[in-house]
């Protein structure tokens, strides 16, 4: 594609944009690919990325971009700001861990709340934490303000596996964020956190917007239980939405050699890790736990093996919280977009109801290891892709 081309298109998107909402025009890189609907234009927005993890936009048409070293950009009409946002409370980048999730507040525009997710070190130990703020300061010197830590993950470990996390707010707003197992070793008996009600790890917890646990969680009022607590035998949950049509919340995770999952997550239960798994012992293909199945504990929607390590989740046509927003791919409305790491591709889920009814691998080995994915106030669908020189992308339909 020539520049001349690429600059014409610009003009007239901008032109087009300009009516609604207030979204940045970025005319550079594109790659044509097709899909079993639509061809697309995967558009790079911004490249250059150390390893970004979540992506949030503003309703002003800025983007904010984690990157796991620790450092929150922002993308300002279609520019990366040079300098990183300050103010940001101090960010441990350790193994898998470092920055991680960010959300809006489903009423940012009223009240300006920005959530994250992060590791964080306490006696040289690590743990993933949650915090929020208010962007501020200038252009060109963007500062967070009113920072606030709401939680901390407990007890934290010496590990540098399995943070998670993903941030969503359900249509009642309560905050819900999802926690990795850690992966201590079985050595140091540990191997059963993700199974302990006295730990976050291997969990999702339920919280009100400003860090109070809500009265009625599950397991308030069980002895010794951290009452955050909203389900456990999670593994690795880096992907979570909620579903525009039922409000629930759908999370998937990383499984062990195989048995990645999806799941919907329901109060006080138990999804299996590591007592039932599809997965296998890495390296072995041992049997982990006491096989697939077990009374009392819950059957993912679907799993894969082998692996696709999934990272990142939308639904196509909602902003995330279950509320209904733009899509220019009609569709696949009400379909949950899925990323993946190890399988460098997107799964397109088709849904009815509570279940899934058909998978669609899309850009297969065309973008790299996608870790988010998100749906735009344009309308278009957002990926970042995981690498030390990592990329946002646009994905739209090709005129």
């Amino acid at each position: 594609m020539n520049s001349l081309f690429i600059k014409r298109f610009a003009a007239i998107a901008t032109a087009i944009i300009g009516i609604g909402v207030a979204t940045p025009v970025f005319a550079q890189k594109m790659k044509t690919l097709s899909t079993a609907d639509y061809k697309v234009n995967v558009v790079t927005v911004a490249e250059g990325l150390k390893n970004p993890w979540a992506v949030a936009l503003l309703p002003d048409g800025r983007m904010l971009v984690t990157e796991r070293r620790g450092t929150l950009r922002v993308l300002d009409s279609g520019k990366l700001v040079e300098r990183a946002v300050e103010g940001m409370p101090k960010v441990a980048e350790f193994g898998q861990g470092g920055l991680l999730d960010v959300a809006l507040h489903p009423k940012y525009a009223e009240n300006g709340w920005i959530y994250w997710t992060y590791n964080a070190t306490e006696g040289g130990l690590h743990g993933t934490e949650l915090a929020r703020g208010k962007l501020g300061g200038t252009k060109d010197t963007p500062k967070m303000t009113d920072v606030q830590v709401l939680f901390k993950l407990a007890p934290k470990s010496d590990r540098g596996l399995h943070f998670g996390s993903r941030i969503v707010f359900d249509r009642d707003g309560y905050l819900f964020v999802t926690f990795g197992d850690r992966g201590d070793s079985p050595a140091k008996g540990a191997e059963q956190r993700a199974q302990q009600l006295n730990d976050h790890a291997g969990k999702s917890i339920r919280l009100f917007d400003d860090g109070r646990v809500p009265p009625d969680n599950p397991f308030v009022k069980t002895k010794d239980a951290k009452p955050e607590i909203f389900t456990l035998g999670n593994r690795n949950m880096q992907g979570a939405a909620l579903n525009p049509v039922s409000g629930k919340l759908w999370t998937h995770e990383h499984g062990a050699q195989g048995g990645d999952e999806v799941n919907i997550m329901v109060g006080g239960t138990n999804y299996g890790w590591p007592v039932i798994t599809y997965g296998v012992n890495y390296g072995l293909g041992t049997k982990i736990g006491e096989g697939t199945t077990k009374a009392g504990m819950a059957q993912p929607l679907i799993y894969w093996v082998p692996s696709i390590a999934p990272s990142g989740m939308a639904f196509v046509g909602s902003d995330g919280n279950g509320r209904e927003s733009p899509t220019n791919f009609p569709k696949w409305k009400g379909n949950a977009l899925v990323g993946a790491l190890a399988g460098q591709l997107v799964v397109r889920l088709t849904i009815d109801g509570d279940k899934v009814v058909a998978q669609e691998r899309m850009f297969v080995n065309e973008l790299g290891r996608i870790r988010d994915v998100r749906n735009g106030p344009d309308g278009n669908i957002y990926l970042l892709t995981d690498s030390s020189n990592g990329a946002l992308l646009r994905v739209e339909p090709a005129k």
